[in-house]
Parts: structure tokens; sequence; C-alpha cells
């Protein structure tokens, strides 16, 4: 590949090659595309297609037929992927699934309905039917879902020679990737494992029982992809083995699919503190609208609720003009607050980082935050609101009002989405809905009461 391809922005180049690609459809030049695509990898070959629209990219797909590279698929996004699949002929997504580790041939599984799915699953050899079909009755979002079949499993009276030698007996069957050998009973339980690199360093007369270590891990096929990932960060593993029911070996996940989980948990707990369900480039506007609107009509209810709040002084607005002109402040600065605090509680919960003592000590961490952020911000607001007006009692009215309203901010942003994951459900989706109505319905409560009793 030339100088200037390899110096080129990565950015840039997706879009020249995707423009290229584009060309080459409208001319129906299929081996033009094809050549483009196998002179790249994988991934950046999936970074062009990605570029292209919904329609032109599908033309892509047909007009390769069963050509597309299965490397080049599985690193489609979910949504393309989806619709390569689509376009794909029955034998070519079964071919695909022969060629590909079994945690892969899933996701490519999961795209199909169940119709068509039960058609490809035919094309394959009874083996690999099998074992993807049990597979697919894990439940979507866990470990067995993410495993593959493929590892390494020796008992541990064997020697360091044996090993290393039926790794290499295994041929096809041996992943493409790994780091670990496992130590297994008789009945194929887990009892330990060796590092491939320690399994190399050691003479081959060397009993694996000797130099075996411990599992940190402990994963079970219907344990949550979350705390997988977790289980993968706390103990900065690079693979960890999964068990069944009953203690079993049946499979491995490795670090790459754990980066690919890790990213969609941030990334739902992102758009969820948004109040956005799903986000991609590929998107139609009827897609956002149906992701955005359910939220928009739940802030709908909770704006008039603090509207209501607003019409039960509204003989102080009326008499005191000043009060709706600073009122929006209030609230303002509250909201804020509260989302701040909102945010760093969710990020910790996800963290696992309020638990026990620790979440005790967060809330009285966020308490004496909202006490002084509260006390700085009163006596400002409060010099402001006097210079502006003149008006010394309205003046403290509003000072107090913003205190009151960044003490229970401070606390709410910690104790909803605490409250909330207590309860079972999800802190990032929930919270921030019950975090800004109440911050907001406290701020006018507080200002516009104080603002009856004392001015009025």
């Amino acid at each position: 590949m030339s100088e200037e391809i390899r110096s080129e922005d990565k950015d840039e180049r997706a879009d020249r090659l995707a423009s290229e690609i584009a060309d080459a459809v409208v001319d129906g030049d299929p081996d033009s595309v094809a050549q483009t695509l196998a002179e790249l990898h994988p991934a950046d070959a999936a970074d062009a297609l990605e570029q292209l629209p919904r329609e032109t990219f599908e033309t892509v797909v047909e007009q390769l037929g069963g050509e597309l590279p299965t490397e080049i698929l599985i690193e489609l996004r979910d949504e393309y992927r989806e619709s390569a699949v689509d376009v794909l002929p029955d034998e070519a997504v079964a071919e695909a699934l022969e060629e590909l580790d079994s945690d892969d041939a899933t996701a490519i599984l999961e795209d199909l309905e169940d119709e068509r799915r039960d058609r490809v699953l035919e094309e394959l050899d009874p083996t690999d039917r099998a074992d993807l079909e049990q597979r697919m009755e894990y439940g979507e979002e866990t470990a067995g879902r993410l495993m593959q079949r493929e590892y390494v499993a020796v008992p541990e009276f064997w020697t360091v020679g044996q090993t290393i030698d039926h790794a290499r007996e295994l041929g096809e069957e041996l992943p493409e990737q790994f780091y670990e050998v496992y130590v297994v009973d008789p009945g194929h339980r887990l009892l330990g494992f060796v590092l491939l690199a320690q399994l190399l360093r050691c003479a081959r007369d060397v009993k694996l029982s000797d130099i075996m270590e411990n599992l940190e891990s402990d994963i079970s096929v219907d344990l949550d992809q979350e705390e997988v990932a977790y289980q993968f960060q706390k103990y900065s593993l690079a693979s960890a083995p999964v068990k069944d029911e009953t203690g079993r070996l049946v499979g491995m996940i490795t670090v790459d699919d754990m980066v690919d989980v890790i990213q969609l948990e941030n990334t739902e707990d992102l758009l969820a503190l948004s109040n956005v369900s799903s986000a991609d480039g590929s998107h139609t506007v009827w897609d956002s609208v149906r992701a955005r609107s359910p939220w928009l009509a739940i802030n709908l209810f909770t704006a008039f609720v603090a509207s209501g709040i607003i019409a039960l002084f509204e003989g102080a607005l009326d008499q005191i003009v000043q009060l709706a002109i600073l009122m929006p402040v209030v609230a303002a600065l509250g909201g804020n607050a509260g989302s701040q605090g909102l945010a760093v509680a969710v990020r910790a919960i996800a963290e696992r980082e309020l638990q026990g003592t620790a979440a005790r000590r967060a809330v009285m961490r966020e308490f004496l935050t909202g006490i002084v952020n509260g006390v700085l911000f009163a006596v400002g607001v409060a010099i402001i609101a006097f210079v502006w007006f003149r008006d010394p009692e309205l003046s403290v009215v509003f000072g107090a009002a913003m205190f009151a309203t960044f003490v229970w901010a401070g606390i709410s942003g910690i104790l909803v989405p605490l409250t909330l994951k207590r309860l079972g459900a999800d802190p990032a989706v929930a919270s921030s809905v019950f975090v800004l109505t109440m911050t907001d319905i406290m701020a006018f409560f507080s200002f516009l009461g104080l603002a009856t009793l004392v001015l009025l």
C-alpha cells in the first residue's frame, strides 16, 4: 500500500474509500469493491462500508454475494451487520457461521428471524448446529451468549510436555486467541489454570498441578454481561472460564469481547442519563423520534407538576414581579447541581463503588457538598439580587431558597439512584426524571413559599 495511503488520516481514508466503493457500485464493478476491501484490515474495511448510505451498503453486499469476507462481517456495527445478513443468501450465512468462533457465530444468529435461523442451522454440521442451538437457549446479554466453546482443558496430572503436544494436536479446534490452559478434574470441573506464558517457560516434565494457579473469577452461563465485565476489570483478566449450573467448564470469554461489552454498557448509561434509549448514525428520523418521544412525554408530565407548584403562589407572583424574574435562576442552578451529583452517583454505582459503608460516606459527602455550595451561591445570588432590586428582604429570601435547593439537589442526586438500585431498577434510566423534577419542585416551593411568608 502506498505511503500516501498509510499517512492519510483514518477518517479521511474511510471517507475516500467509501466514495470509491460507491462509485464502483454505480459502475456495477463488484470486483473493484472486493479488491479494495481485501487490501484493508477488516476493521478498516468495516469503517469504510459504514460510511455508505444504508441502501448503497446493501447493494454492495448484494453484489458481492457470498464473497463478503467473514472477518469484515463480524466487525460491522450491529445495524449494518443485520442489514448485511438480511441481504446475504442462506448458504453464505451458514458458511460464515462455520468459519467464525462460536461466540461470533452466536452474534450472527441473533440477527436472524426464527424461521430463517432454522433454515440456516439446517445447513450446518450436526455438531455445530447442536452447539449453537444450545447457546441460543441462554438469556440475552449473559455469559452463555458471550462465551466461545473453543478452549484448552487438560487433567491436573498431565505434564507441560503433554499439554503442549495436546494443544498442537487440536489443530483447527485450537482457539485463535487464548491466554490460559484450564485444569479440570475427571468430572470436567474447574480446578485452576496455567498461564500460557508460564507453560512455555517450564520444562516438559513439570506437572501442571505444581504450577497451577487458583481462579479469581466466578462466571456462570447465566451471569449478566455487565457483571462479567466487572470481574474482568476487577481482576485484570485477559480471559476467563465459564461454568454451567453444575460447575462444569463449558466455555471461555476473552477480553476482546469484554471491550465491546464495556463500551456498550457505558454508552447505554450515558444515553439513559439523557433519557435517550438508542442512537446510531444509521438511524432514520422515525427511529430517533420513537427513541426519544416517550421520555419527552414523561418530562412533559413532570413539567406540569412543577407548573402546578408555581400556580399555588399565583397571588405572590401577581404582587411581586421580581419573583418571576429570579425564579428561573433558582431552578436552573438547582437542576445543574442535581445533575452533577446524579452523574457521579450513577457512574459510581456502575463501577460497584457505592456498596456498604461506601454508600453512607457518599451520601454524607454529597450532603456536605450541597451545604458548602449552597452557602457560597446563596451569598452570591443574594448580593446580586440586592444590587439589582435594592430589596434586602427579597435578597435574603432568594439566598435562603438557593441554599435549600442546593442541599436538596445534593441529597436527591445520590439518594434517588441508590434507592432505585435497591428496588431493582436501573438508576441510569429512571433517576434523571425524578431528580430534576424534585429539584424544580423544591426550588419553586422554597422560593415562592418563603417569599409569601416574608414579603407578603
